[in-house]
């Protein structure tokens, strides 16, 4: 049997006796340096691998597809109404297409994501909406305000209550108030609210009333709404149908929109007449107020290879937006850059592409939130 001392004899690392070594300042201090530049160099590496760091590369396009590139996208907005959602494109070139409307459809959503209605024709509106010229006059109150506590009963007593939903701090608001006041006034004279009835002009500051505001969709200041008594009926959701006013805001063309609501209400009844339900009338100045405040944004859009920027925000010429009430939270359904491929092209790509390490639809079906705190939607 082998002992131990003639295995230790074969020992190539043999140790020397801690008798025989001896301390020393040089090196204690050389130890000591030692010491601190691995602390540092461990922390300097575990700040590198903690730092969130973004990278931009640049690739040329050298597809035969022209010098246009199409960018397609389904995107979803459960707390911006399809009234204000707004597709713009721009480049370093200085191209600015504003509020696509060619090849970008959108639908109302709800919260849920689910669609509640026909697709949302906006507008075309190649003019600035008229005001009254700022003159500084005195002028009286004529509109009543109203609040959650009186709502419901004020719209239930006339067949017309048209209501403007407004913010103190709105330029548009401020612009809007004269002419509002004054063509409240004469129509309160015309149609008396206790003998005649068949119309009432209201306001509503939505800096106190936000919850009715926001029950109605308001998004945008000032919005004119008109509800009618015959038609503007809740349904099992709760939202009201009614129209929104987009027309001019000078006293004379609020007058006369007035009474165009007016003239087909007998005096002697307060029933609607429903052959007037919103949808029917050939006016482009009203048109049905959306009923829930989501909106589904799907199409494309041609740009040019160069640097540039797709965006999708509230905007309208002649409303205010309070940027910290907007929710711009989105979920991406699809996003993609590019000639679009077959099916059973598209499906052989989509085996190959994860064997390369890469992806053909990163984007899809993200949900990208921009507030923390308030996930509610309208």
């Amino acid at each position: 049997m082998i002992s131990s001392h003639k295995l230790k004899s074969v020992d190539f690392y043999r140790k020397i006796p801690r008798d025989l070594t001896e301390a020393s300042l040089s090196g204690a201090g050389l130890s000591i340096v030692a010491t601190f530049a691995m602390i540092f160099l461990f922390g300097m590496e575990l700040n590198d691998y903690l730092t969130v760091s973004t990278t931009t590369s640049v690739i040329v396009d050298r597809s035969p597809h022209g010098e246009f590139l199409r960018i397609g996208f389904n995107i979803s907005f459960p707390a911006l109404s399809c009234e204000f959602a707004s597709v713009d494109v721009s480049d370093v070139l200085g191209t600015n297409r504003l509020n696509i409307t060619k090849t970008v459809r959108k639908y109302p959503i709800d919260s849920n994501l689910q669609t509640t209605g026909s697709e949302f024709h906006s507008l075309s509106i190649s003019r600035a909406v008229k005001h009254d010229d700022a003159v500084g006059e005195d002028y009286a109150e004529g509109s009543i305000s109203l609040n959650r506590h009186n709502f419901n009963r004020v719209a239930q007593r006339h067949p017309i209550l048209v209501v403007n939903f407004y913010a103190p701090w709105c330029h548009w608001s401020n612009r809007l108030k004269p002419s509002w006041e004054k063509a409240a006034r004469i129509m309160k004279e015309r149609y008396d609210p206790e003998l005649d009835g068949r119309i009432l002009l209201g306001k509503i500051d939505c800096t106190e009333e936000q919850e009715l505001c926001r029950r109605h969709h308001i998004q945008g200041y000032p919005s004119i709404r008109i509800f009618r008594k015959g038609s503007d009926v809740r349904n099992e959701h709760g939202h009201h149908d009614h129209e929104s006013y987009y027309g001019d805001r000078d006293t004379d063309s609020l007058i006369r929109t007035m009474e165009n609501l007016v003239s087909p209400i007998p005096l002697e009844s307060h029933q609607l007449g429903l052959e007037n339900k919103p949808g029917h009338a050939a006016d482009d100045t009203k048109r049905p107020a959306p009923l829930v405040g989501g909106c589904r944004i799907e199409g494309f859009v041609h740009v040019k290879k160069v640097p540039g920027n797709l965006i999708i925000s509230a905007q309208s010429a002649a409303h205010s937006f309070d940027a910290s009430k907007m929710n711009m939270s989105h979920i991406i359904s699809h996003l993609s850059f590019g000639k679009r491929f077959p099916e059973a092209s598209l499906s052989d790509i989509k085996r190959v592409l994860p064997y390369l390490g890469g992806s053909h639809d990163k984007l899809d079906d993200r949900a990208l939130s921009s507030s923390c705190e308030d996930r509610g939607y309208n």
